[in-house]
């Protein structure tokens, strides 16, 4: 099989032999896998360590083997989910707590754009207890889960949607999403309050997420950049902030999940979800992990590994 070392030197694409499934695991063969910040931040900590670096990933393939004590999958299903290590190869070891069935008739590249973004969009969204007619806005609005963020909020009835986004030549991206309105970071003002603001962004913009919050509004953190928030100012308008993970959220309350996910799949069928990816082959990841470092991307970095025919994107 095909796997990819990544060393300081660059990311290459070697040949490697095929993992033996011990008990308790899946061996997938992947159609696509995706490419996010987190890759990146973890090439360049990792700059000049003499371990190598086995990075996980979203994945969508299909099971080739089925090990020991697995129930529930049959070889030929075809899955989707997250890998904790070793996702940027044909064949991958999956831990079948942490993936789920994939509509056949979805392409490859628009399955992994939802089996965790997806997810993290509407589960966000849920546990902001987000109401129709409310109004929202959405850090990192052009990012893989953030674009879809954009569109659910629109799908789901939002009286006004706002995006922010790092550049102007995003703004058109995030409005072809369904954003009423899109603003850039640097803009000092975001426009009026709303009463939920999702954040995937971090940092400086968690404070500038939560001067936008009308009284009562809520914020959703989600970013792995961090953030601080002067508690003072969420008293006098009652508005309060959510730490959010999709992990934490499986572990605890996998029937939520477990919901959220079907809906997904539903909003997909009838329209109301349009996933965009940016697609690279296999043996372009080195270009694909490039536009993610640079910010350069409009919706989610995938590359395809050829494991099977799929269906088009929608």
């Amino acid at each position: 099989m095909r796997t990819v070392n990544f060393s300081d030197d660059g990311v290459e694409v070697v040949d490697a032999p095929d993992p033996l499934v011990p008990p308790g695991r899946l061996l997938v063969r992947t159609e696509a896998v995706g490419v996010g910040v987190g890759l990146v931040r973890l090439l360049a900590a990792s700059r000049g360590r003499a371990e190598p670096v086995r990075p996980g990933g979203e994945i969508v393939g299909t099971v080739a083997a089925v090990g020991a004590g697995v129930s529930g999958f049959e070889v030929g299903d075809r899955v989707g989910g997250v890998v904790f290590e070793d996702a940027y190869a044909d064949l991958v070891l999956a831990d079948p707590r942490l993936v789920a069935r994939v509509p056949g008739e979805v392409g490859a590249p628009a399955a992994v754009c939802l089996v965790r973004g997806g997810l993290i969009a509407l589960s966000a969204l849920r546990a902001g207890r987000f109401a129709p007619g409310e109004s929202v806005l959405v850090t990192a609005a052009a990012s893989g889960t953030g674009h879809l963020m954009v569109q659910l909020g629109r799908a789901l009835g939002a009286s006004r949607v706002v995006a922010a986004v790092g550049s102007p030549e995003k703004a058109p991206f995030a409005r072809d999403c369904g954003a009423d309105e899109v603003v850039t970071y640097a803009e000092p003002s975001w426009g009026e309050p709303v009463d939920l603001v999702l954040d995937g962004a971090g940092g400086d913009l968690v404070r500038r997420g939560v001067d936008m919050l009308a009284p009562l509004g809520r914020m959703v953190a989600f970013s792995a950049a961090g953030g601080t928030v002067d508690v003072s100012s969420l008293l006098g308008g009652m508005r309060s902030v959510l730490g959010f993970t999709i992990g934490t959220l499986d572990r605890t309350r996998p029937d939520l999940v477990n919901g959220y996910r079907a809906q997904v799949w539903d909003l997909l069928a009838r329209g109301a979800l349009r996933p965009r990816c940016v697609e690279f082959g296999f043996d372009r990841l080195a270009a694909a992990v490039g536009l993610v470092a640079s910010r350069g991307n409009l919706g989610r970095v995938v590359v395809t590994t050829g494991g099977r025919s799929a269906a088009p994107s929608p």
